[in-house]
């Protein structure tokens, strides 16, 4: 079964807006990492993975700008059963592939103009609350 299991804000202050995850709601990070041109943290509430990105300063890519300027929703991730048919479906749709030739996950501009990705299952696993 096809579902939502991640969904990635684009923010100006990854450290202000972690500490603001982590107190208000709870939320537990689970990885830091440097991807591309942009640094991914993510954090959990037990059920549904959060990626706060913040971007190189310097950076003029397309996945950057794809949501628009400055802090947003970036997009949301659909975890597939089957990578390959799933990618086909989207483009037999219609739909523009954003993400490079060979880049997992494939990030797409969905009908209506938002940006969504679809991922194999358990590229978002649960992370248990502590």
């Amino acid at each position: 079964m096809n579902r939502i299991v991640h969904i990635a804000l684009k923010v100006d202050n990854l450290e202000r807006t972690t500490q603001f995850y982590e107190k208000v709601f709870g939320f537990k990070e689970s990885k830091t990492e440097k991807v591309r041109d942009h640094t991914s943290r993510h954090l959990s509430d037990g059920a549904i993975d959060l990626s706060i990105m913040q971007y190189d300063a310097d950076t003029e890519s397309a996945e950057s700008k794809a949501a628009g300027e400055g802090p947003c929703i970036h997009h949301f991730a659909v975890e597939v059963d089957d990578l390959e048919e799933a990618e086909k479906e989207v483009k037999a749709f219609g739909c523009k592939i954003i993400s490079d030739p060979g880049v997992i996950p494939v990030k797409f501009r969905a009908p209506g103009g938002t940006v969504c990705e679809i991922v194999p299952k358990g590229r978002y696993k649960k992370s248990a609350r502590k």
